[in-house]
């Protein structure tokens, strides 16, 4: 069980963690009642938290008072029974330790950090950022480790660095080397909880050891992820890999640079979100739109019985 308080300064990283999608309506303000029934569905479905604010939130174009708007309303909607994590992903040192004291104010219950945005720094300059960071709150810390997308990557020994500080305690593992894994354990153990942060290397990581997953087409599929989790994590592998099968062409739509139009084409088809992004991401169209509409309609259609 967690623990009810105000931020919930006691949680496990473990199990699954929707990266949420920020839904808008048709004047590009934050559609709360759509937000609202999606976090209905994802709590439904059994997660075990949720963030606010990642890269399929939309995180460079939503505005702080957005984020602060989600987060208190998913505190206030949650009630204390699972945590509310915020992402940060801001330029400056400055402004990300701002982020990280409104944050607790609006009662997050952790974040989740990434590199500075827009200047690949360099491993000691990464490493004193997220420990500024990070030393200017007590949340507990998810860093997010993506150089597939972000071009910086936090090795090894950045990590023994890091874990200097005991809130900094869990990994968001996107490097999309899946042998990461063995090597984050071979090294430090439990020290830090890893979560999987790639959609399409779900079991192969859940299998290695990874304590759950930030996902993706969670944000349509909801079920079927908590169920897929809960499948590997029980050792029901068979049944694990057919349900997994099945999915594989839906969680391709995670790693592809449009992953945030994509996966809202699929929420808005089973009936938990709508295709309204913002600007300058435009809304799909033609050949394009129907070949990932294909896509998630062939999966419906073949939609498994749980």
């Amino acid at each position: 069980m967690f623990e009810k308080n105000r931020n919930m300064s006691s949680f496990e990283w473990k199990g699954v963690f929707p990266a949420l999608l920020t839904p808008f309506d048709d004047k590009d303000q934050v559609d709360l009642a759509m937000y609202e029934k999606n976090l209905t569905a994802q709590v439904d479905a059994g997660v075990s938290g949720i963030i606010i604010g990642g890269s399929l939130g939309e995180a460079s174009t939503i505005t702080v008072e957005e984020k602060e708007q989600l987060v208190k309303f998913s505190v206030a909607h949650l009630g204390g029974n699972i945590p509310v994590i915020m992402n940060i992903a801001e330029g400056s040192t400055r402004e990300a330790k701002r982020q990280a004291s409104l944050a607790r104010s609006w009662g997050a219950s952790g974040l989740m950090l990434l590199p500075p945005m827009r200047y690949k720094s360099d491993d000691r300059e990464t490493v004193t950022f997220f420990m500024d960071v990070a030393k200017s709150t007590e949340l507990p810390i998810m860093i997010y480790n993506n150089p597939v997308d972000y071009k910086i990557e936090v090795t090894l020994d950045m990590f023994a660095e890091l874990s200097t500080l005991p809130h900094i305690n869990a990994i968001k593992e996107s490097t999309r080397d899946v042998s990461n894994v063995t090597r984050l354990k071979n090294r430090f153990g439990d020290r830090f909880s890893i979560l999987c942060g790639v959609d399409t290397l779900t079991v192969e990581e859940l299998a290695l050891g990874a304590d759950g997953l930030v996902a993706g087409l969670v944000d349509a599929f909801p079920k079927e992820t908590v169920v897929l989790y809960n499948l590997v994590k029980s050792g029901k592998m068979e049944e694990a890999i057919q349900l997994y099968r099945w999915f594989m062409p839906l969680l391709e739509l995670d790693i592809h640079p449009k992953l945030v139009q994509y996966i809202k084409l699929a929420a808005a088809q089973t009936g938990i979100g709508s295709e309204h992004v913002r600007a300058p991401r435009l809304p799909l169209i033609g050949e394009e739109r129907q070949r990932i509409l294909h896509v998630i309609q062939t999966a419906l259609a073949n939609r498994p019985q749980l």
